[in-house]
C-alpha cells in the first residue's frame, strides 16, 4: 500500500447507537393548491377507457383536519360519460369514460386544501381490551387477504404485545412502536400483505400499514386503511441546538386510523415513524385494505380484439405548492429504547392522575442486528489488547452499507398492468413507488455515517445518484466522528464530472475511489460527506429510517456553515466496498 492511515477508537467500541421517541407539540397550519396529473397513451384498438377518482372529503380528527374547496377536473378529450357513486365506506368515486378514444389522454385533477394539524397532549379513557363497540365499527376488524389478523402468527405477536396492556392507548403504541421497529422500509416488496410483512421484516408503505392493521384487528381495536398524497415540504423541529429535518416525496402514499371510543378515529403512519399524520398528507380513500382501496387513479380498458394489443401506459404527476406555511412545532423530551425515530404529541391514559404513556416493544422474533446494523458484540478481538490492523490480511471481499434502491427505474410510469384471462380487457393501479431523494448539488452540504464493526481496506464508497447534467466536479471526503458529526477530513476521493453519470435511466450506483489512499479503516465510526465544484445538477437517493446507521447518521448544513446542526430522519443509499480479514473474529 502506498499509505496507510488507520483510525483507532478505542478497542472495546461505544456503539450506543439508541434512538428516540420525541415528544412534540405545537400547530401546523397550511394551505396548499394541489395537481394531479395523469397521461395515458393509448394503442389503436381500444374500444372503451374508464378512469376513476375518489373525491377528497373534509375530516376531521383529534389532530389532523382537512377542509376541501374547488376542486376541478379537466381533460385534453371531453369524456363520452360520467358517472358518480358512493361505497360502503363512503367514498365518493367519480368514473370517466371514453368510446374507441384516438390518441392520448391527459386528466388534471386540481383542488385546493387547508391542512391543520394540532399536537398538544392526546388523552384517552379507554380501557383495555375494549368492552363493546358500535356494530358500524366491527367491518374494520374483519380480516382480509393482505390484513390477515386471524393468521395464527400475527394473532400470537399481538397478543403478546398487549398482554400487560390495561388501556387502548398502550395496546396501540405497543403494536405501533414494534411495527415501526420490526419493519425496515424497500420501495419494491415482493408482496404487499402483513404476513409476508412480518415474516421477510421488511416493505413499503401498504406493508406497514397492513401489518400494523392486522395486529390491531388481532387484539380486537378497529383499524382502517387510508390511502392519499404525501407532498415533499419538509419540516423542521428544533432540538437544543440542533434541529431535525422530517421531508417525504410528492406521491401516492398508505396509512392507518384507528379508532377510539372517546376520541373517534386517530390518524397513525408506522411506515413514517410518526404516531401523528403531519399536514404534508391529503387524506383521499378509505377501506379495510389496499384490495379495496383502488379507485382513486385507477384506468380500466377493453380492447376490440382479444389478446392482440398492447395495454395502454399511464405516466402520474403530483405537485404541490404551500400558499401559506405556518409550522410551530417544538420537542418536549426525548424517550431512548427504540431502533427508529419516532414523533409522537403527549400521550396519556386516563384524566387523573395524567400519567405519560411510555409503551416497551417485547422482543418476540429472532435476534436482530444490534443498533450499528452489524451485528455481534460491540467489543471486537477477543481481548483488551488493540490488534495491529497493518499485519493483517485483507483479502475477504467487503461490501457494506443501504444497498437497497430501484436501480435504473422510471418513476413516472412505475406501475404493471393487469390483464384478463384473455387479454381482452385490463386495468393500470395507482403505484405507491416515489422517487425519494435529495438534490445535493445546492445549498446545503450532506453527510452520512457509516459504522465498522471489523477492520477495512477501503477501495470504493457508492453512492445511489441521478446526473440531470450540468458542469464541475462531484467528490466524497472521509472523516472519523467527532462527538456525532463529522470531523475534520482525513482523506478525499477521486473527482467525477457529473457527465460521466449517467442520466438515462434513473439512478445508479456511482463509485468514488478512494483506492489509491492505501486506507485501512478500523472498527468505529465513520462520516463521508458530498462535495462539488461548478454547477452540476446531481440528486441522492434516500431510504425512509434508518436501515443499517444510527438515528443521527444523516447531517446537512448550509454551504459555508461549520456546524452541522440538521438531523435528516431517513438515510442515504450508499455502499461501502473494499477488503476484509479473515483473521479478525466478533467476540462469542
Amino acid at each position: 500500500m502506498k499509505t496507510i492511515l488507520i483510525f483507532i477508537f478505542t478497542f472495546v467500541i461505544p456503539l450506543q447507537i439508541y434512538s428516540q421517541e420525541l415528544v412534540i407539540s405545537g400547530l401546523q397550519d397550511s394551505r396548499i393548491s394541489c395537481v394531479l396529473e395523469q397521461k395515458i397513451s393509448i394503442p389503436d384498438g381500444m374500444k372503451r377507457i374508464t378512469v376513476s377518482f375518489v373525491e377528497p372529503a373534509d375530516f376531521d380528527s383529534r389532530t389532523y383536519t382537512q377542509a376541501i374547496k374547488d376542486l376541478r377536473f379537466a381533460f385534453s378529450l371531453k369524456p363520452d360519460s360520467e358517472k358518480r357513486e358512493k361505497d360502503r365506506y363512503d367514498n365518493r368515486i367519480r368514473r370517466f369514460s371514453w368510446d374507441s378514444p384516438q390518441g392520448d389522454i391527459s386528466v388534471s385533477v386540481s383542488l385546493n386544501a387547508r391542512i391543520r394539524v394540532k399536537l398538544d397532549s392526546v388523552r384517552s379513557e379507554t380501557g383495555y381490551p375494549l368492552s363493546s363497540l358500535p356494530q358500524e365499527y366491527s367491518v374494520f376488524l374483519e380480516p382480509t387477504s393482505q390484513v390477515q389478523s386471524d393468521n395464527p402468527e400475527l394473532a400470537a405477536i399481538s397478543g403478546e404485545l398487549t398482554r400487560e396492556c390495561k388501556t387502548q392507548i398502550e395496546a396501540v403504541r405497543s403494536i405501533l412502536h414494534y411495527t415501526v421497529d420490526h419493519l425496515c422500509y424497500t420501495l419494491v416488496p415482493e408482496k404487499f400483505d402483513a404476513l409476508y410483512a412480518y415474516r421477510a421484516g421488511s416493505g413499503n408503505c401498504q406493508n406497514y400499514s397492513h401489518l400494523a392493521a392486522a395486529l390491531l384487528r388481532a387484539s380486537g381495536i378497529p383499524a382502517r386503511i387510508v390511502n392519499g398524497l404525501t407532498f415533499r415540504k419538509n419540516f423542521s423541529i428544533p432540538v437544543g441546538q440542533a434541529e431535525y429535518s422530517f421531508e417525504m416525496a410528492d406521491g401516492r402514499h398508505s396509512w392507518i386510523e384507528v379508532y377510539f371510543p372517546d376520541m373517534g378515529w386517530l390518524p397513525f403512519d408506522a411506515q413514517q415513524s410518526e404516531y401523528f399524520v403531519s399536514n404534508r398528507y391529503l387524506r383521499i380513500e378509505v377501506g379495510r385494505d389496499n384490495n379495496e382501496t383502488i379507485q382513486d387513479g385507477l384506468v380500466k380498458w377493453i380492447t376490440m380484439e382479444q389478446g392482440k394489443l398492447a395495454p395502454p401506459a399511464l405516466e402520474e404527476q403530483i405537485s404541490s405548492d404551500f400558499l401559506n406555511d405556518d409550522v410551530t412545532l417544538a420537542a418536549g423530551r426525548k424517550i431512548a429504547g427504540l431502533k427508529k425515530l419516532l414523533l409522537t404529541p403527549p400521550v396519556y391514559a386516563g384524566i387523573s392522575p395524567p400519567i405519560l404513556v411510555q409503551a416497551v416493544t417485547p422482543s418476540l422474533t429472532k435476534p436482530t442486528p444490534d443498533d450499528s446494523g452489524q451485528g455481534g458484540d460491540s467489543a471486537r478481538g477477543g481481548g483488551m489488547t488493540e490488534p495491529d490492523f497493518t499485519r493483517m490480511t485483507y483479502q475477504t471481499p467487503f461490501v457494506y452499507g443501504n444497498l437497497d434502491f430501484p436501480r435504473r427505474f422510471d418513476f413516472l410510469s412505475a406501475r404493471l398492468p393487469e390483464r384478463a384471462a384473455d387479454g381482452s380487457s385490463g386495468e393500470l393501479k395507482r403505484s405507491f413507488v416515489v422517487e425519494t431523494a435529495e438534490y445535493v448539488t445546492g445549498k446545503k452540504q450532506y453527510s452520512q455515517i457509516f459504522v465498522l464493526m471489523e477492520p477495512v481496506s477501503l477501495e470504493k464508497i457508492s453512492l445511489a445518484l441521478h446526473s440531470f447534467g450540468g458542469n464541475g466536479f462531484l467528490w466524497l471526503e472521509l472523516s472519523e466522528d467527532d462527538d456525532g458529526e463529522p470531523g475534520e477530513r482525513a482523506a478525499s476521493s477521486n473527482g467525477i464530472a457529473p457527465n460521466r453519470i449517467s442520466h438515462l435511466n434513473g439512478y445508479d450506483w456511482v463509485d468514488f475511489d478512494f483506492s489509491g489512499e492505501g486506507l485501512i479503516l478500523s472498527p468505529g465510526k465513520y462520516w463521508f460527506t458530498l462535495n462539488y465544484s461548478g454547477s452540476p445538477i446531481v440528486n441522492w437517493f434516500y431510504t425512509y429510517g434508518k436501515s443499517v446507521g444510527p438515528v443521527e447518521g444523516t447531517r446537512s448544513r448550509n454551504i459555508g456553515q461549520s456546524s452541522w446542526n440538521t438531523v435528516q430522519s431517513y438515510e442515504f443509499n450508499y455502499r461501502i466496498k473494499g477488503a476484509g480479514t479473515e483473521g479478525y473474529q466478533s467476540k462469542p
